[in-house]
């Protein structure tokens, strides 16, 4: 296997992902479909204005932004268990829209790091938004997901939202109606499971995974990305509640220094992130289960991507070569249906 690099990028990408928590959530499709100002029957369309100010909602999400990531435990469940300390941190990023085919968005978050005027640019998460989709990713934990099929009554009128981690592997999905108002527009899909997000995975291994409402309202100013948390523990044969927290990261509109260096970031890598988006878009269209295998640090699978692009960005290799070592990687790494993922 090619050896990959692990230099001053991995130390530096380190820090600035502890700092933020990707948001994941997986859909229980069991759940009603909840959302919407309207009640659509079997056979009723979304009406044309309504899926339009859906995209607009999701399409505002896309600028530059005063980052904060703030995370308070505030009922402890388990007998005896002492709420950790709230994890409170400012950040830079920008989020860029990659893809806009009309029913389906994609948008790249972008960290800036370091210097205001020259900064770091870190590769963050990415969110995919889909218009009545046919199929959506459930977690099941320990680092394995399904697709679950939808039906119609569950995907019309309703989008779908799938977050990506940093290396473009899979996080989390959920499927809502949008509802708008004079003031806000506000997405919400029903309770479901997700991975530990990194700020906990890096720091704590007493529970498994995390049982959480994601919300999504977009405002004048920005937007905010709530999360009503349970972290469960899995490992005794039955899930049992730890704690419970509230999260809320908002982006709050704002003009930043050293956003060029996002735009050159993008610009060198994207060739590189769109083979390696594929190899996924590959495996959530045709795999009904799949495991992806890192460790705490991520030195197994995202790093080692992460450091593919980086190199791509520094002029040491094209994007042709950096992913046919990341190519090499994945398939180490990601399981389909039971077997080692193979790539040609």
């Amino acid at each position: 296997m090619t050896k990959l690099r692990f230099m001053t990028f991995a130390t530096a990408s380190l820090a600035a992902l502890s700092l933020s928590a990707c948001a994941s959530t997986a859909t229980q499709h069991s759940a009603p479909l909840t959302g919407g100002s309207q009640t659509y029957t079997h056979g009723q369309s979304h009406p044309a204005a309504d899926r339009e100010a859906d995209r607009q909602a999701i399409l505002a999400m896309a600028g530059e932004y005063e980052v904060t990531f703030d995370f308070t435990e505030f009922l402890p469940i388990t007998d005896g268990y002492e709420l950790a300390d709230p994890k409170v941190t400012p950040a830079r990023e920008v989020v860029y829209v990659i893809t806009d085919e009309g029913d389906f968005i994609s948008l790249q978050h972008l960290l800036l790091v370091g210097d205001l005027e020259d900064p770091f640019v870190v590769k963050h998460w990415r969110q995919d938004w889909a218009y009545e989709p046919s199929r959506l990713m459930a977690y099941q934990g320990f680092g394995e997901w399904t697709m679950d099929v939808l039906s119609p009554d569950q995907s019309r009128g309703a989008w779908s939202q799938t977050v990506y981690q940093v290396d473009d592997s899979p996080r989390y999905a959920g499927i809502a109606r949008w509802e708008h108002a004079d003031a806000a527009s506000t997405w919400e899909p029903a309770r479901s499971w997700r991975p530990l997000p990194r700020r906990d995975a890096t720091t704590r291994d007493d529970y498994d995974v995390i049982e959480a409402v994601n919300r999504h309202t977009i405002l004048a100013w920005g937007w905010t990305h709530e999360q009503d948390n349970s972290k469960l523990v899995l490992r005794d044969g039955a899930a049992r509640e730890l704690v419970r927290e509230h999260g809320i990261n908002t982006y709050r509109r704002f003009d930043l220094e050293g956003d060029h260096a996002a735009q050159t970031y993008w610009d060198s890598t994207q060739d590189y992130w769109a083979d390696v988006r594929a190899v996924w878009d590959e495996i959530l269209q045709t795999a009904d289960r799949f495991t992806a295998v890192d460790d705490v640090d991520g030195t197994l699978l995202y790093m080692p991507l992460l450091n593919e692009g980086q190199a791509v960005l520094d002029g040491e290799q094209d994007a042709e070569t950096a992913f046919s070592h990341a190519a090499e990687v994945m398939e180490a790494q990601i399981r389909v249906d039971g077997a080692p993922l193979e790539l040609e």
